[in-house]
């Protein structure tokens, strides 16, 4: 038998804010989390400026005992634990008890890499010929599933624990993974979502491909400037998003708060054929993934209220535009709205897709779309095709129904998950 899915709790580490509340007030009133980072002006960047989660020492001990603490340097395991941890406390979830897993909920929580700074202590270490002092969990740290196997020991969960890794589209990935677990009946619950490490080892390598803007450490909330003419390039950020989805007959029997249901999605790859390549991405295959999650999700493409795109202040921004146009068969005034969260936060690689997936259900359930920072200059390509009301600058307050999140990768990889509104 085929399951309904709900979103029941959900937790963030943000560049612009940490936690739910604090989320949805930066959202709403525009706050960008992009600022000048000293360390890369001294490391010669030529993009000098970033988004990172400001984390107070009270929220790491409210999140990770002493021992935890102990010798812990991986930034990306920090953000995932804090908004994983929030996501299940949210849902009105207990940790299991020490004596038995709790067997029905697992875990699927995905990164790019993790544990980079961590790496690097230990490299010099070894290096040094002191192996011996890398202390016990320099592994545990650095290990790509080290996320999951963090919340997985937090919080007790004995059904599948594990970690995924598609670059930008991990987090989006995750949550539709998650859902087809529930969807089938292997979990009753799953939670999802993704992190990314901060930090010059994590950025270097996009600085050096000269995709990121240069000319605005002077000026870094200015930075990030999703589909404007005036766009330089992404500005890297880091984070974690997280999303705790349930049957939506156990949401109902315990009382719980839905935020959401997932009526479905699509993951696809355009295989770095068709004009796809490690970076840019197939456009038919884009098309298609589009059009084959509102395929799997029973929908038409009349029904999609809002579009919260991939969009990362990129030259690539127009031909997304183009490609929802082609897939949905809307433009002009018919097109739906359509925003993006990077103005705000910068591009947060692994951790976009599920800091953008809690973004876009908090609109859906509070009934607003939130305005599209530093994009007043829209490239001409785009307001050609879809008017500047459908792209707000501002918070717009209003019901809608049906809300379609798009990420996509290097790699050429692709996710696009669709959530509906729960009226109560």
């Amino acid at each position: 038998m085929s399951r309904r899915v709900v979103i029941t709790g959900m937790g963030v580490a943000a560049p612009n804010a940490v936690g739910l509340e604090e989320f949805e007030s930066a959202i709403r009133s525009g706050k960008s989390g992009i600022r000048f980072f000293k360390e890369l002006k001294e490391l010669k960047f030529s993009c000098q400026i970033g988004g990172k989660p400001e984390i107070s020492m009270e929220k790491l001990e409210e999140n990770f005992t002493p021992l935890q603490l102990r010798g812990l340097n991986s930034s990306g395991i920090i953000y995932g634990v804090i908004a994983g941890c929030e996501a299940w406390k949210d849902a009105g979830l207990e940790k299991a008890p020490e004596q038995s897993p709790d067997w029905d909920s697992g875990i699927i929580f995905g990164t790019g890499i993790l544990g980079v700074d961590k790496f690097r202590e230990a490299i010099h270490l070894i290096d040094e010929g002191n192996t011996r002092r890398l202390g016990s969990t320099s592994v545990i740290q650095t290990m790509a599933s080290g996320i999951s196997a963090y919340l997985g020991g937090i919080l007790g969960c004995g059904n599948l624990v594990t970690t995924n890794s598609s670059a930008c589209t991990t987090g989006t990935e995750a949550v539709l993974m998650g859902y087809e677990r529930i969807k089938s009946g292997k979990a009753k619950r799953m939670l999802v979502g993704s992190c990314a490490d901060h930090g010059p080892y994590v950025w270097g390598g996009f600085d050096a491909m000269r995709i990121l803007p240069g000319n605005y450490n002077h000026a870094p909330q200015s930075a990030s400037r999703p589909m404007s003419k005036t766009a330089t390039g992404f500005v890297p950020g880091s984070g974690a998003g997280a999303l705790l989805l349930e049957d939506y007959e156990e949401a109902i029997a315990r009382g719980a708060v839905i935020y959401a249901e997932v009526l479905g999605g699509e993951v696809n790859s355009g295989g770095q054929r068709g004009g796809g390549s490690m970076t840019a991405a197939n456009n038919e295959a884009v098309q298609r993934c589009i059009t084959g999650a509102l395929q799997n999700s029973d929908i038409s493409a009349s029904d999609i209220d809002l579009i919260n795109g991939h969009l990362t202040a990129t030259s690539r921004d127009v031909v997304e535009i183009e490609n929802w146009i082609t897939a949905l068969d809307r433009n002009g005034r018919d097109f739906p709205y359509i925003n993006s969260l990077k103005g705000m936060t910068g591009h947060c690689l692994s951790a976009s897709g599920s800091i953008e997936c809690v973004a876009a259900v908090l609109q859906l359930h509070k009934g607003f779309v939130f305005g599209n920072v530093n994009s007043g200059d829209l490239a001409p390509e785009i307001e050609k095709l879809v008017p500047r009301q459908n792209i707000p600058l501002h918070t717009v307050e209003g019901n809608f129904n049906i809300l379609a999140k798009a990420s996509f990768g290097f790699g050429d990889v692709n996710a696009v998950a669709i959530f509906k509104k729960v009226n109560s």
